[in-house]
């Protein structure tokens, strides 16, 4: 199967989706001829979406991962959580991390 992906503003190439494969275990080629690894897909991978401008800043440091933290909470409070980030125009993230800080310097 092919498919065309935008690659920045102007250019866009058609690329074939082979499937999965185990990029230590094939013989992969780029264009240059040096091999392709799995690590080397992966900071192919990162500087490209650095690059772009995808994926969210680090909140930790420049290049390192930050930490996520998923919780349940009852319905009328992440009501009321989207209401307060839409009204500072702000994402509910970051109005709950502000709040989690406050809370634990208390």
């Amino acid at each position: 199967m092919t498919q065309k992906i935008r690659i920045n503003d102007t250019d866009i190439v058609e690329v074939v989706d082979g499937g999965d494969i185990d990029l230590d275990a094939e013989d992969v080629r780029l264009p240059d001829g040096t091999r392709l690894t799995e690590a080397g897909a992966q900071a192919l991978a990162q500087e490209i979406l650095h690059a772009t401008g995808r994926g969210r800043p680090s909140l930790t440091a420049p290049g390192e991962h930050s930490p996520q933290l998923r919780l349940s909470v009852p319905a009328e409070l992440h009501h009321r959580l989207k209401a307060r980030a839409a009204t500072e125009h702000r994402s509910m993230s970051r109005v709950a991390r502000e709040a989690l800080e406050r809370y634990l310097a208390s």
